[in-house]
């Protein structure tokens, strides 16, 4: 497999000290987990961000989807360790067990809504709202700022429908949060380098869900395949049509990518961290690893030092 580069923190972002573990929450500094499987939660970016001088430290939500709608101010992302600024307004579209970080300007004004699965859009068959979250996303309406006012709009009317008691609540947060994405879906859409890929995309979100879900199990691709009524050859054609990998590489990327977190975040031996993702010999993660990113996990650790 070819070599990779790893980027350190940058722009800003310090990180925090390696710890136990990466820290795992609901909504950021709340670790109660969440058991309604249609979860909604939106509040002003200020109501929580303030509270930590505007600077949220690298963390993961498990199964729970976040829209950060960002309208005056300012932002920097730090997401898997890339860092960036963006332009206002904006949306940040996290999915689930991405490891990120966020720098506001003191004063900035937006929405953070955060949904389980079951509040996707069912009727979503072109995947234009799943493309929202195969990755981290920044969708920017710097150019066409005409087009965040209805998102805004809806969002806001979202938070009022918390706030109230109001009959069929549950319904209408669902058509608004559904109206909201597909709007964000909308611009995503337009990017030069974006477009709709359809039934592949779909099929590509579900190999991604089940990756997931299996990676340190190390299931190998026939497992997959199986798991998804596919043939071996069929699933890879997929995955090579729309990311231009093979179905292997996907299954190596995010084994490789929760290696980069752990040695990143958790200060535990490197030989105990190999054997927590799934590896009977240290010495083989090490290779691994250096095939992935170009250096051994010792001398990753020691260039964070």
């Amino acid at each position: 497999m070819p070599k990779r580069s790893h980027n350190k923190r940058k722009n800003g972002f310090s990180g925090s000290p390696r710890s136990k573990g990466i820290p795992v929450f609901s909504l950021y500094g709340e670790t109660a987990p969440v058991d309604d499987a249609e979860f909604v939660h939106i509040e002003e970016i200020r109501a929580r961000s303030e509270r930590y001088d505007w600077h949220i430290q690298p963390h993961q939500h498990r199964g729970l989807f976040q829209i950060l709608f960002v309208l005056r101010g300012s932002v920097e992302v730090q997401a898997d360790g890339r860092a960036e600024k963006v332009k206002v307004p904006c949306a940040l579209s996290m999915p689930p067990a991405v490891v990120h970080a966020l720098k506001f300007r003191p004063g900035t004004q937006g929405y953070i809504l955060t949904i389980s699965e079951a509040m996707l859009p069912r009727s979503d068959r072109g995947g234009l709202v799943e493309a929202l979250f195969v990755q981290p996303r920044v969708i920017s309406f710097a150019k066409v700022p005409q087009r965040a006012r209805p998102i805004a709009a809806l969002l806001g009317q979202i938070m009022t429908e918390m706030r109230e008691q109001a009959p069929e609540r549950a319904a209408m947060q669902q058509w608004l949060v559904s109206a909201a994405l597909l709007l964000i879906a909308r611009q995503l859409a337009t990017a030069p380098d974006e477009g709709r890929r359809g039934l592949q995309q779909r099929e590509l979100s579900r190999l991604r869900g089940l990756v997931e879900a299996h990676f340190l199990e190390h299931w190998k691709v026939g497992d997959y395949a199986a798991a998804m009524g596919m043939t071996e050859a069929r699933l890879n054609r997929l995955a090579r049509a729309v990311t231009g990998k093979s179905v292997f590489e996907l299954i190596q990327d995010r084994l490789m990518l929760e290696a980069r977190r752990k040695l990143i975040y958790v200060a535990a031996p490197i030989s105990l961290l190999a054997y927590e993702l799934g590896f009977e010999d240290p010495a083989y993660f090490s290779r691994c690893f250096k095939n992935h990113f170009g250096v051994t996990p010792s001398a990753f650790r020691r260039e964070l030092e």
